[in-house]
């Protein structure tokens, strides 16, 4: 995965949590446990699939995530699917928050098998609404114990301009 990319969920996560997040440490505070599904949507300037200096976030990008979460353990037979649309804020992010569900603890149950995906719908931009990468089901798992948190953080999706902008990328594309 790209550094950068890397570093921007990484930024994004951190963001979410220790700035944005107010629901997600009032309900950990409560002891309910918390699963939240994210990611972010940029416009790929240079249409090589890498968020280049040129590169934007997209706000109000519409990106729809399918995930299924399955406790697998002897007394748990348990498992949660769903599908939902969302729409990017300001800084190009997507964010589910899924409220506790009995029995699972997403933390703590290192048997809670996951799949997520995310689709892109829509872009925010009409400078750039031709779909990259379209689909991603990779994602990073962060898991927190003492909040019962879960974060499963998505690949970033991209739109690209329908024309390369060759004073901004060079002639030859990558």
């Amino acid at each position: 995965m790209n550094s950068v990319i890397l570093f921007l969920i990484s930024s994004m996560f951190f963001q979410s949590v220790f700035l944005g997040g107010e629901s997600a440490r009032a309900k950990a505070v409560k002891g309910n446990s918390q699963i939240i599904v994210m990611g972010l949507v940029y416009c790929d300037i240079c249409s090589n699939n890498t968020f280049s200096t040129h590169s934007y976030f997209i706000p109000g990008a519409e990106v729809r995530i399918d995930c299924m979460f399955k406790a697998v353990s002897p007394r748990i037979a348990e498992h949660i699917s769903f599908s939902a649309n969302r729409t990017t804020n300001r800084y190009g992010v997507y964010k589910l928050e899924i409220p506790s569900v009995e029995g699972i603890k997403c933390a703590e149950d290192s048997a809670i098998v996951s799949s997520c995906q995310a689709s892109l719908m829509w872009s925010g931009s009409p400078a750039c609404n031709v779909p990259g990468f379209k689909s991603t089901s990779d994602e990073i798992a962060v898991k927190s114990k003492q909040a019962n948190l879960c974060i499963y953080s998505l690949n970033a999706l991209n739109f690209r301009p329908s024309r390369r902008e060759i004073g901004l990328c060079g002639k030859k594309q990558v």
